[in-house]
């Protein structure tokens, strides 16, 4: 099946926000393009350990731009937005990105109404911090300190604490990514064309349904709480006898099957019945828990639990992660065919029918202006001359 396969996305692109997006639409079979300014690049392609020994190639980069094309070109140039220009035109663009500031829409080229006179029913994205009316330089843990997950993650009483992965971009990812095939249905439907703004401090805060909702109409304060629940108990983090595990008692039911089994049954105690005795002791039956757990494997708690339906899970390592059955079989991977490196990339959230198709395999991803000579030379009809020209000027 390849729905998405005659679909161009050209996206100027840095960092991680838009770029994981652009990963997402190209293990769809889109073609996707990269665009990056001639001397400054994407600064991501400097960050990690230089795995390639070259330059604008280390180990972060590597991470989610598989699939993809490059080019570089100048957009502070007239000259440049005259190519620009074309490649709108003669590629047939159907979806535009940028997670550059508001201000350089109009000055770089870029902005809506210039894209639409050229295509129609272009889809374009603009990926910002705050929405398109600010121009606030946004980071990850930027957006994590102002959109509130920082407040709830970390240890009662300690500092607040970052998430471990970067959430609002992903996040904002995944929320344009929806936005991006809800435009493509509209197109589909009407000939339309979008213009869609996502903002990653609205994607962030939406994430947080509990704590608003709790917080504004009930006045409750919702602040971290360390590996606990809220509303649940017991849900935690437990000792083992070689590791952790993490078990999640989700009402009275599974309660009730965990205390009947032989090695927890001083714990069937009247105070601990239901949940709201168990919550209001919360500190002392986790210690109750944890002083029995210690005692056994990971393995033998999770065969009990398992036995009778109670959620469990041991604390996966990311090695172990990826030699998780239920992962392994869903990896993807990306050989090098310079340096004959194989890159294993992270599996996507469902498996698509052209990643099932090319067998979870990617192109490697691009080098800095690797597709120049091949669009801009043959699609656009440059000659190598005109070619060398626009590069000794700083255009590409």
């Amino acid at each position: 099946m390849e729905l998405f396969k005659d679909l161009t996305v050209l996206s100027l692109e840095q960092a991680t926000v838009l770029p994981y997006l652009t990963f997402r639409l190209a293990q769809d079979g889109m073609q996707v393009i990269r665009l990056e300014h001639p001397v400054y690049g994407d600064p991501n392609r400097m960050i990690g350990e230089n795995v390639l020994s070259e330059e604008r190639m280390n180990a972060y980069y590597l991470c989610i731009n598989a699939g993809k094309k490059d080019l570089t070109l100048n957009l502070a140039e007239a000259e440049g937005q005259k190519i620009f220009q074309s490649l709108i035109r003669e590629l047939k663009v159907d979806i535009f990105a940028t997670n550059q500031l508001p201000k350089n829409y109009k000055k770089l080229g870029i902005d809506y109404d210039t894209l639409k006179s050229l295509r129609s029913d272009i889809i374009w994205l603009g990926v910002t911090g705050f929405g398109p009316d600010s121009n606030e330089g946004a980071y990850d843990p930027i957006l994590q300190a102002r959109g509130g997950l920082m407040e709830l993650t970390g240890e009662a009483g300690g500092d607040p604490q970052v998430v471990g992965i970067p959430l609002p971009d992903m996040g904002t990812s995944e929320h344009a990514y929806g936005l991006v095939m809800k435009a493509l249905y509209k197109r589909q439907a009407t000939g339309e064309g979008s213009r869609i703004d996502m903002a990653m401090l609205e994607s962030t805060v939406s994430w947080l349904t509990v704590p608003i909702t709790l917080t504004a109409s009930f006045a409750k304060s919702i602040s971290r709480r360390g590996n606990t629940h809220e509303f649940f108990c017991p849900v935690s983090v437990y000792q083992t006898s070689n590791g952790y595990v993490y078990l999640a008692v989700g009402n009275d039911r599974q309660w009730n099957a965990m205390v009947s089994q032989e090695i927890f049954k001083s714990l069937a105690r009247p105070a601990y019945e239901k949940n709201a005795g168990r919550i209001g002791d919360v500190k002392n039956l986790n210690a109750a828990i944890n002083a029995i757990t210690k005692n056994y494997s990971s393995e033998k708690l999770i065969e009990l639990f398992t036995s009778i339906t109670v959620p469990v899970s041991k604390i996966q390592t990311v090695r172990e992660v990826i030699a998780d059955p239920l992962v392994e079989k869903r990896l993807l991977y990306a050989h090098d065919p310079v340096s004959e490196m194989d890159i294993t990339l992270a599996p996507p959230p469902n498996m698509t029918p052209f990643l099932e198709a090319s067998n979870r395999r990617l192109s490697f991803p691009p080098r800095f202006g690797e597709n120049n000579q091949e669009i801009y030379g043959r699609k656009l009809g440059y000659s190598d001359e005109a070619l060398a020209g626009l590069k000794e000027k700083g255009i590409l």
